[in-house]
């Protein structure tokens, strides 16, 4: 990936859009794309009409960009690709780097994630505080082009301390409860053994998934804020008593859907506004 590969993506999408750039991206994790076709008006760019976006191949991710005006330009990206499915990590956050090239100073990034911290249940919203990356990758390997960002990006807040306040601000307003915790990256695509969840809760997570840090490390590269949200769609292996499966998480967001909408149609012209 280059930066005019990057920057070729992103005049397409505002050609598309007929907007020249966008304030805030956000990115819907499995079960969660519904979000996108509630918003009235919004413009809609299959991935595979954007020069190098990755098309999602997993259930539940759908694979398009919709832009709408929400108080100001919001890009929302139904679904994601992940590196289990075979991609290069350049390829898996293409979308948010393109985002970013395309005015997003801030990305919200969702995902479905197990439960692995005291007292996580099925159903909760969780602000990520911050990550742990077990799978040993980086989206920053290989030689740095200096226009994306620095060779050597400061980690030390990741996931805004800001964006997370006002997040349970708006969620005190609307009446959905958000916790807070660590997320910790699996390669996937096998769902974690029972040690492995212990390994990270013991290194402090309090929840596991597949995604999220590689486009979180990415879009700080670059200098954008990111504020990511989990929905606990299981309890991890070793604590849940049954066994793990795709069909749980799609249905646990189901179940989630209005609580997720109602906070987002709360959440997003407070970040997109003026």
């Amino acid at each position: 990936m280059t930066f005019e590969a990057v920057s070729r993506a992103a005049a397409t999408i505002a050609a598309r859009t007929g907007r020249p750039s966008h304030r805030v991206a956000v990115v819907l994790g499995s079960g969660l794309s519904s979000y996108a076709e509630s918003l009235p008006g919004a413009i809609h760019v299959p991935y595979g009409e954007i020069p190098g976006f990755p098309v999602p191949r997993v259930e539940g991710h759908a694979g398009s960009l919709h832009s709408a005006d929400l108080g100001g330009p919001v890009m929302i990206l139904a679904g994601r690709v992940h590196t289990y499915e075979g991609w290069e990590l350049a390829e898996v956050v293409f979308a948010v780097r393109t985002a970013v090239a395309s005015g997003c100073t801030t990305v919200v990034l969702t995902n479905a994630a197990g439960g692995a911290g005291d007292g996580m249940t099925p159903g909760d919203l969780v602000l990520i505080r911050d990550h742990i990356n077990l799978t040993g990758r980086s989206p920053l390997l290989g030689p740095n082009d200096d226009r994306l960002g620095p060779r050597f990006p400061d980690m030390s807040e990741v996931y805004s301390a800001e964006l997370r306040a006002l997040a349970h601000r708006v969620g005190e307003r609307v009446g959905v409860s958000l916790r807070e915790g660590v997320y910790a990256w699996f390669l996937g695509p096998s769902y974690e053994t029972p040690a492995e969840v212990q390994m990270a809760r013991r290194l402090g997570a309090d929840l596991v998934g597949m995604s999220s840090v590689p486009e979180a490390v990415a879009v700080r590269h670059m200098g954008g804020r990111v504020l990511g949200l989990s929905l606990v769609t299981n309890l991890a292996a070793g604590i849940s008593p049954t066994p793990l499966s795709h069909e749980e998480v799609t249905a646990t967001a189901a179940e989630a859907r209005g609580r997720f909408h109602r906070l987002f149609d709360a959440l997003l012209p407070e970040l997109a506004g003026p």
